[in-house]
């Protein structure tokens, strides 16, 4: 599936600050770059630079300068593949038999406090056997229990908050489920991406867990198609994949981001109802 991403930002800079940015698509085996643009005005220093192989995040270092205003414009043309699998036949991995790449996703995080959520996590979700069968509890109960609510949370808002103040946006569903999933001894992972048909249109995120021997990801929140979704950042949490981590003093005064079908596609969603026969895998990075 053809997809043609972007986003405008722009930044308002009191003093000389740097900027690190994760808004690239991932590079991957079943998400393919056709053409990239990135630009920032006025031009500034900038760094092109990956972490490591295991996320495989895509970041742009910044300098602001003396500049007090930046523009900041990303556009690419994505080719992205997903499968989805017979969710019945998943069988559940122990941990004693997980490949070694995942193990980092089971241990609790800054913003997902497993081990603080691990009562609850058995209590409402211990006697299900099937793993998909789980992971899909894990997001219809935090779908329910959870308002999505713009505005009630900030960039300090950890799993444990969220499922104690029952209000959130996309970034506070994800890490109430990677929480209970790793309490679960399932690994998850954080997902951001670009988001087709998301109203309104903006950054998403969603959420990972490792069963069956692949990446399945989920939405909490329900508000974006899974195989609509192209990729930027993968982590632990929000603090591996931010859009923008900011060391100095900027604020953000204008965004926008778009997410739309290239020529010639067609899309047909997978509806939530469709999740008990099937799950969706994503272009993965290990």
């Amino acid at each position: 599936m053809l997809f043609q991403v972007g986003c405008e930002l722009d930044y308002a800079a009191a003093v000389p600050s740097t900027l690190i940015l994760n808004v690239h698509a991932q590079r991957g085996p079943t998400q393919t770059i056709l053409s990239e643009q990135f630009s920032v005005e006025p031009r500034v220093k900038l760094t092109e630079f990956s972490v490591d192989d295991l996320t495989g995040n895509r970041f742009v270092r910044l300098e602001t300068g003396a500049h007090k205003k930046l523009a900041i414009r990303y556009a690419a043309e994505v080719d992205c593949d997903f499968q989805t699998y017979r969710a019945r036949a998943v069988e559940a991995t122990p941990v004693a038999e997980l490949v070694p790449s995942t193990i980092p996703y089971l241990f609790p995080s800054r913003y997902c406090q497993s081990d603080r959520l691990s009562r609850l996590a058995w209590d409402l979700f211990g006697s299900i056997e099937n793993p998909h069968t789980k992971v899909v509890a894990v997001a219809d109960w935090i779908h329910e229990n959870v308002e999505y609510l713009r505005g009630s949370t900030n960039s300090m808002t950890s799993a444990f908050d969220t499922v104690t103040q029952r209000t959130g946006v996309c970034r506070d569903f994800s890490h109430l489920a990677i929480a209970l999933c790793r309490a679960l001894n399932i690994p998850a992972r954080y997902f951001s991406g670009y988001a087709y048909e998301l109203d309104p249109p903006d950054f998403h995120a969603c959420f990972e867990c490792f069963i069956g021997g692949s990446w399945v990801v989920l939405d909490a929140t329900r508000l974006a198609h899974l195989n609509g979704l192209v990729r930027i950042g993968t982590g632990r949490d929000a603090a591996d994949a931010a859009v923008a981590s900011i060391f100095g003093k900027v604020s953000c005064t204008r965004m926008a981001v778009t997410c739309a079908l290239g020529p010639g596609q067609t899309f047909k969603p997978i509806d939530h109802a469709q999740l008990n026969q099937r799950g969706v895998t994503l272009a993965q990075t290990s």
